[in-house]
């Protein structure tokens, strides 16, 4: 497959959406990111690498950080994660506290912001020291050790995160989370934080794809496990678009209100895609237009 090809004409046709959407501007540090940039970049389980345009860019990539913690809580629980949080679509916006006061404080996924303060949450009990701990396992997934947190993006989310704020506290009303609501929420902030490149990116959601056994910085996941993470990713990796991304696009994946979006096609590659640009539903434009042409082009996708 000529994946350097396809890229470059993907990037042609999504030339008309350039001026579509608006960066992150709720958060101040995301609202200063220059809205006008686009990488992508595709790797094989063979480490075939396929960089295209601002791939080595790095960027705050927000909730695709959730699939790290997710990954790490469910190594730590196994199955009784699920008793602090479901799997199932919200149907709702990633930042609503209406499902979350009916559902009487269970988030019903581990990708909108309740399940992932949850998870935060978890962690926070169940690691010595998580901050480090996170920020370690997601560079042995990447293979590179400069990854970290960029605290000009967490403080900025923690001064205008009164909604996340007001989640934090339902949850706690709720017995959901144990550990202190600020720390909590600034764990969450500094996860969220994260900065990374598509190229990175890629490179890290290789381990997703099933194709070799995960165990990457004491954490370790079975076949099972993975299978059971992208069918999550499937039905609740994209907000309340998750079933258009699947119509679109057919992979399994993540984005975050960064702009980047990552997908997986099992046992076969790993695909990151950056661009600020922003939908009403918080993912990328570009993004969403550029894997739904890799998929057509390549007529590869899990359907």
């Amino acid at each position: 497959m000529d994946y350097k090809r396809i890229l470059e004409d993907i990037y042609q046709e999504i030339l008309p959406f350039a001026s579509k959407g608006k960066q992150a501007d709720y958060i101040p540090a995301l609202a200063k990111v220059n809205p006008d940039q686009f990488g992508m970049c595709l790797e094989t389980v063979s480490g075939e690498v396929y960089p295209f345009r601002q791939a080595d860019t790095r960027f705050s990539i927000q909730s695709i950080t959730k699939v790290f913690a997710l990954a790490m809580s469910l190594s730590i629980k196994g199955e009784a994660l699920w008793k602090r949080v479901g799997k199932e679509p919200s149907g709702t916006s990633f930042n609503s506290l209406v499902q979350l006061e009916v559902e009487k404080g269970i988030p019903r996924n581990p990708f909108i912001n309740a399940g992932a303060i949850v998870i935060a949450d978890i962690l926070m009990t169940e690691l010595d020291d998580p901050e480090k701990e996170f920020l370690d396992f997601i560079r042995a997934l990447a293979g590179n050790d400069t990854i970290d947190y960029n605290m000009e993006v967490a403080l900025s989310e923690r001064e205008k995160g009164y909604l996340n704020a007001a989640i934090a506290n339902m949850l706690k009303y709720h017995g959901t989370i144990d550990n202190d609501i600020e720390d909590v929420l600034m764990f969450y902030f500094k996860m969220c934080s994260v900065e990374m490149t598509c190229r990175e990116l890629a490179s890290a959601f290789i381990a997703f794809t099933n194709a070799c056994p995960f165990d990457f910085a004491g954490y370790k996941l079975s076949p099972s496990q993975i299978k059971r993470m992208n069918a999550v990713m499937q039905t609740c990796g994209f907000y309340d678009e998750a079933g258009e991304f699947s119509y679109l696009v057919g992979l399994p994946g993540k984005s975050g209100v960064g702009g980047g979006i990552v997908a997986i096609y099992p046992m076969r590659y790993a695909v990151a895609v950056w661009s600020p640009r922003l939908n009403s539903k918080g993912n990328s434009v570009m993004g969403m237009k550029a894997l739904e042409l890799l998929t057509t082009a390549t007529q590869e996708s899990i359907f």
